[in-house]
């Protein structure tokens, strides 16, 4: 039988959709969009990091980084992410959400400025210093991922709440747009004053000694939207779900929220303390009673967000590979080092322009509508049909007349992959787990999504290679080809269609009665009379 809810916590339920709910939005939104900018904008610029530093005289190709650089400067961002979310998550629910979330912004503007100033002459000084500080860059952004997910969560009102989680989520699509737009007018604005002639024409001077300006001013880039919001985000008061069913302070969260909501909300201590001393609300993480409530369901979020991950971002990283494949950017000797850049960061901004940002917004839009389950079950449903569009015939699409089409249906992978999961398991885990454990699960979550991206960013770095190792990239064994690596992308997104039937569907709840946490039980009742009286 349910128990009555906190008055502030239904006040903030039922509210209207109001000022503070945008303000939250844009404070949360633009750390994702930092976090997508600093993520992505590495793809950009690795090409031109090969030409400056593994230049190799003679040698009838642009130097290129080597297989174990290549891995690292695009994997360790990532690997720092997995670990962040899942030490940040932990952090947010023994600390509070907003103590640690100035913490995240701060890692995140200083490694993004040191990512720029790397250290030393040397290749094998700058890679180093880069790594280092791509990897801490990527701590504080995995701490953004489960603090801002559930800072909105528990801001938001049950009526649309799925479209403010996915409205801050969706500021990623910005983030990346931003950065081919600016790989865009840094290379540009480069090309003009330094003309220079392609690699084939002459190997030295197609590299001008000022291009090593354009991939440090790309990276620095990203400090600049976290430093506006440093601010605001010490300006927010800790959620009244954390302070009143974790901190146990009721009279601070009637205080907080009804300066936010500008009504007067009653504190009742009493009842707060009868709700988080209630045995059905103090199991633990690792207890067998949140196995039994709450197991399958971080199984769900998180193996459908390592699914995801393992498609989305071998897709993303290395859209320059695949463009490169079927000839949409030229062969890399007919062009100098700065028009390579621009002619990747124009495709990048294409495809986010024309697939990665209205798939957001559709999400934003339908996800309080048809639900989370849908728009999740129809979003892998439709990355594996294009994905095997795009595979069956690869050979069709490789044909010059045919590329605009390749790009059309890559496109749209892109499109029902933000349209779908990409957002959808970023908003559920901040909703069906207990405000105790909330930042910790969607940390656990999003670090299983890393995972699969550490493993779609470095699998499909070998795996794309050609069959024939006299035609793969320089120092990288033959691979299985673009063709067979596409394949791999459709098992891994149909299985993820499938899993998807293990997470619930949070549309109109609100946060306790999907956590249970308004609910008098008795833990220790047989199992039988505990599900009977959860019914």
């Amino acid at each position: 039988m349910a128990g009555d809810q906190l008055q502030v916590l239904n006040a903030l339920d039922i509210a209207k959709t109001q000022l503070y709910h945008f303000t939250a939005i844009v404070i949360a939104g633009m750390g994702f969009f930092t976090d997508a900018y600093d993520l992505f904008s590495i793809s950009i610029v690795t090409k031109l990091l090969g030409r400056l530093y593994y230049h190799v005289e003679g040698d009838a190709k642009p130097g290129t980084l080597p297989p174990n650089v290549a891995a690292a400067v695009n994997g360790v961002a990532l690997c720092g992410t997995l670990a962040g979310q899942l030490f940040f998550g932990w952090l947010g629910d023994k600390m509070g959400r907003k103590r640690v979330y100035g913490l995240t912004l701060m890692l995140m503007v200083g490694c993004s400025v040191a990512s720029g100033l790397s250290f030393g002459q040397s290749a094998n000084g700058v890679m180093a210093t880069l790594c280092f500080f791509r990897f801490w860059l990527g701590f504080g952004i995995g701490g953004d991922y489960p603090l801002s997910a559930t800072i909105m969560s528990e801001y938001a009102n049950k009526k649309t709440r799925g479209a403010f989680i996915a409205a801050v989520f969706a500021m990623q699509g910005f983030g990346i747009l931003a950065a081919g737009i600016l790989g865009i007018i840094v290379s540009a604005g480069f090309k003009r004053h330094y003309p220079a002639p392609s690699y084939e024409q002459d190997p030295i001077a197609s590299t001008v000694h000022e291009a090593d300006y354009i991939w440090r001013i790309i990276l620095m880039f990203g400090a600049l939207p976290a430093a506006l919001t440093y601010y605001w985000r010490m300006k927010m008061p800790e959620t009244a779900r954390y302070t009143a069913l974790v901190a146990k302070n009721a009279k601070q969260a009637a205080t907080d929220m009804g300066r936010v909501l500008n009504i007067d909300i009653e504190a009742e201590q009493e009842k707060v303390e009868n709700l988080t001393t209630n045995p059905a609300n103090t199991f633990g993480l690792f207890s067998r009673e949140f196995m039994r409530r709450h197991g399958l369901h971080l199984l769900g979020t998180s193996s459908t967000w390592l699914l995801l991950d393992v498609a989305f971002y071998s897709q993303n990283l290395f859209q320059k590979d695949i463009f490169s494949a079927i000839g949409w950017i030229p062969k890399a000797k007919t062009m100098s080092a700065i028009e390579e850049v621009y002619r990747i960061s124009r495709a990048q901004t294409l495809i986010a322009l024309c697939g990665t940002v209205p798939g957001y917004w559709f999400t934003v839009a339908l996800i309080d509508v048809i639900g989370r389950f849908t728009i999740q079950i129809m979003g892998f449903f439709f990355m594996t049909v294009f994905m095997i569009a795009l595979a069956v015939p690869y050979n069709h699409w490789t044909q010059r007349e045919n590329r605009i089409g390749f790009i059309f249906m890559y496109g749209l992978t892109f499109f029902f992959a933000n349209f779908g999961p990409n957002a959808t398991t970023f908003v559920v885990p901040a909703e069906i787990f207990p405000a105790r454990l909330r930042s910790t699960c969607h940390g656990i979550s999003a670090a299983a999504g890393k995972a699969g991206a550490i493993v779609g960013a470095f699998g499909f770095l070998y795996a794309s290679q050609n069959k024939d190792k006299a035609l793969a990239e320089k120092g990288y064994p033959a691979g299985i080809g673009v063709r067979n690596s596409l394949f791999v992308l459709v098992a891994t997104n149909f299985l993820g269609l499938l899993l998807t039937f293990l997470v619930p569907e949070p549309k109109g709840k609100s946060l306790e009665e999907l956590s249970g946490e308004n609910k008098e039980e008795e833990m220790e009742m047989p199992p039988v009379r505990v599900m009977l009286a959860s019914d």
